[in-house]
């Protein structure tokens, strides 16, 4: 997530600067041939174009409300992640008692199951975090290798690269015992198994009668929300925007920016004999706005991919991991996930 109030002129550039080249080139080819080669049949007359352009311009906005759709609902589907996961450390914290056990268990023993359900509810946040940003087919790190490689270039200095040291999977493992994680690595779904083992830790509680049922029944209520929360993410991951619409805005962007200097270019010959020239600037402008509309929805649409504008998943893992080993007296506190370079992942 960009945390800066505005990405700046040299933002913009490092983002656009190699489209800027190629468009600049194909503006001053299409004015150049007019001009000099006189093949009038070159010659597009303006009012489709604008028609066009009208037409590509509410597409695109149609794709970019959608991209943004996504995005925002998946920063919905984390801040309630971190409600549920307040409520589950308190719900732990109250539950977990001898308020119901015929023999009072000791309260050594009660806070190691309560710092077993917390510590390994944390372990499910950066889990699930870890399983979101995998690549999926449709996402620019997975496409050809010039996208592949901007992509990858990007992900390192303004992505989930510049906080790789922030948390390693060397860290998962203070989350869990030792058997429990290495049993956690031969699924294909962790996050999905330690929701599970939650379950089985709370029926084991509910056998001991440290809680009741109708206390396992709402720890098992929090366990839904956090499967529901989890649903969510997956569908958002797993079910891109419909290729109908991301691909052929794309295709509609490409045909009004390939027409364009052949309309901009006599409606300024119209102005004099060297005044075609100055149709260049302008339709490098043009073209510049409407492929700039089409690639801010086009990475918007992943708000899972480790890129810049991404859900800050990894510092709200953070301040949920905070909260909750305060609440259970924990001693070794991290430190809060600062933005870098303007970037907060």
């Amino acid at each position: 997530m960009f945390v800066k109030k505005d990405l700046g002129i040299a933002g913009i550039v490092k983002f656009s600067g190699i489209h800027l080249i190629w468009l600049s080139l194909w503006s001053t080819l299409g004015a150049l041939l007019y001009h000099f080669t006189k093949w009038r049949w070159l010659e597009v007359p303006w009012e489709p174009i604008t028609v066009i352009g009208t037409a590509v311009a509410f597409y695109v906005g149609f794709k970019n409300n959608n991209a943004y759709d996504r995005l925002w609902e998946a920063r919905k589907i984390w801040g309630a992640i971190v409600n549920s996961s307040r409520t589950w450390s308190i719900n732990v914290k109250g539950y977990v008692s001898n308020q119901f056990t015929e023999t009072d268990v000791e309260e050594k023993i009660l806070k190691k199951y309560q710092s077993t359900l917390v510590l390994r509810h944390i372990g499910w946040l950066y889990t699930l975090r870890g399983q979101l940003l995998k690549p999926t087919p449709w996402e620019h790190v997975s496409q050809r290798k010039i996208v592949k490689k901007a992509t990858q270039k990007r992900i390192e200095s303004i992505g989930a690269g510049l906080f790789d040291k922030d948390f390693t999977i060397e860290d998962l493992k203070k989350f869990f015992d030792d058997n429990e994680y290495q049993e956690l690595r031969g699924f294909s779904n962790m996050a999905t198994q330690i929701l599970d083992y939650q379950a089985q830790n709370l029926k084991e509680l509910r056998a001991k009668n440290i809680i009741d049922d109708f206390r396992h029944m709402e720890l098992q209520n929090n366990l839904k929300d956090f499967f529901t929360h989890q649903g969510q993410c997956e569908r958002i991951k797993n079910f891109p925007l419909p290729r109908q619409y991301a691909s052929i805005s794309n295709v509609f962007v490409g045909i009004f920016i390939f027409l364009l200097p052949f309309g901009l270019a006599p409606e300024f010959a119209k102005l004099g004999e060297n005044a075609v020239l100055w149709s260049i600037p302008l339709t490098v402008l043009v073209s510049w706005i409407f492929l700039m509309m089409e690639l801010v929805g086009d990475y918007s649409e992943n708000p899972f991919e480790g890129l810049g504008n991404d859900i800050p998943m990894l510092a709200l893992c953070r301040t949920i991991e905070i909260d909750l080993k305060e609440m259970i007296g924990e001693k070794d506190i991290p430190p809060v996930i600062k933005a870098k370079k303007g970037v907060l992942m």
